[in-house]
């Protein structure tokens, strides 16, 4: 009986598509078991910050920026045109009332007053003459009127000595009025001489120095003439800055303000508001970038000497303040739908696929459908709490409803508060770097 010999290679052949098999069937194994797996697992969590809900004051604040103005300061402008021969001014100079400031060249005006003088003096010679003339006219009027009433003299004759006393009499009168425009002249010449001289109209600094010493000058008149220089009184400032029209509504008289000047930083000063404006002043009217702001002027408390005019500054007005109030961080507080509990801009989206409307109405839409929330930390996940928010400072916002002191509210981070997380997200709290 003949034994079949099967030669080593064909057997391995035979083993490898069972060995294939059974890989095969482990994986198919495995892989719904991996599903369920990640099924079951769900996302990741969401790494966060927290911070507590606190008991305290809050003051609502409105910032804005400008310059540092003396609040008196009188702009030096002549009122003669010629040129400068005498300033004997520097800038940063003390001055009283009274002092010298500028001199301007008064050669034509002492020409103008001596012509009106010489104008007046014949005016005044006119006027004797025709007062001589008329007083013999009216003695001549007397003996006509005596030969007349004594039928002497014709009434045409008597006629003729009246009429003409009465026009020396208009001529005497007429060269009064010229005497008076003659002197009127005389004081307006002598009034532009005067003016060639300026002094200081009271006790200040030369803040600003315009002109030099040969320069010409235009007087001001109809036209704005030309500013020699400014006297300022320095131990009084103030700052004037644009506050937007948002936020001027709730800027009132006397509000308490806090000051930074650039160019001291660290540095901070207190005043008051005292002045706001009535009128607007718009910026890039018209386009996109339209801005439209008021001037609020703020008395500063205690100036340094080393504060200058044209500084720039930085204020926050204080405007309310609430006391012993809840409050969270001010990133903490966000918006939601009310329904879905998605943000804004997921809204927008969802109303954008649906429709053909327009951006800026669907974000109309989008913001009547928003709530303020805040997330509160429960374990490892959060619970999304809608709020009720009141006024805000740079970094705390008052919570009127929905926390109480002591609760944990998510603080970080911004995609994590304003995109991320949802109600019931698992987190985990982020370690500080130098915990690590």
């Amino acid at each position: 009986m003949h034994q079949r010999v099967v030669a080593p290679s064909s057997l391995s052949k035979r083993k490898r598509p069972n060995r294939r098999r059974a890989i095969l069937l482990t994986v198919l194994g495995v892989l719904p078991v991996a599903g369920i797996y990640l099924a079951t697992r769900g996302p990741d969590p969401i790494t966060i910050t927290t911070d507590k809900a606190t008991v305290r004051d809050i003051t609502e604040l409105a910032s804005a920026t400008g310059k540092i103005r003396p609040e008196v300061e009188v702009k030096i402008s002549p009122e003669v045109a010629g040129e400068i021969i005498e300033m004997p001014v520097i800038v940063g100079q003390p001055v009283k009332k009274g002092d010298l400031l500028v001199k301007i060249k008064p050669t034509n005006y002492i020409a103008r007053v001596k012509q009106a003088e010489a104008s007046l003096n014949a005016a005044q010679a006119d006027s004797l003459q025709r007062k001589v003339q008329m007083l013999n006219d009216q003695l001549d009027l007397r003996r006509a009127q005596d030969l007349f009433t004594k039928k002497l003299l014709s009434e045409t004759d008597y006629k003729a000595a009246e009429t003409k006393a009465h026009v020396s009499q208009a001529s005497y009168e007429s060269s009064l009025h010229q005497i008076d425009v003659a002197k009127s002249n005389l004081d307006q010449n002598e009034d532009l001489l005067s003016k060639c001289v300026i002094y200081s109209p009271m006790d200040g600094v030369i803040s600003v120095l315009s002109s030099e010493i040969g320069e010409r000058v235009v007087a001001t008149g109809d036209f704005a003439g030309t500013e020699v220089m400014r006297v300022a009184k320095l131990g009084s400032m103030e700052a004037r800055v644009d506050v937007n029209e948002n936020d001027i509504v709730n800027v009132a008289l006397g509000d308490r303000v806090r000051l930074k000047v650039d160019a001291y930083p660290g540095s901070l000063l207190k005043g008051s508001v005292t002045q706001i404006a009535n009128t607007a002043t718009v910026k890039n009217e018209g386009t996109q970038q339209e801005v439209t702001n008021f001037e609020v002027r703020i008395q500063v408390a205690n100036p340094p000497v080393q504060l200058r005019p044209g500084m720039s500054a930085s204020v926050d007005i204080e405007t309310r303040t609430v006391h012993q109030v809840v409050a969270v961080p001010i990133q903490s507080v966000t918006v939601r739908s009310r329904q879905s509990g998605k943000t804004a801009e997921q809204i927008k989206q969802d109303r954008e696929k649906q429709t053909g409307v327009n951006l800026s109405e669907l974000e109309i839409q989008a913001r009547k459908e928003l709530q303020r929330v805040v997330f509160l930390r429960e374990g490892d996940t959060v619970r999304l709490v809608p709020v009720q928010t009141g006024i805000a400072d740079n970094n705390f916002i008052e919570i009127r409803s929905g926390l109480k002191e002591g609760d944990e509210v998510v603080s970080g981070s911004y995609t994590a508060i304003n995109k991320d997380l949802k109600d019931r997200s698992k987190i985990k709290i982020e370690v500080p770097k130098d915990a690590k």
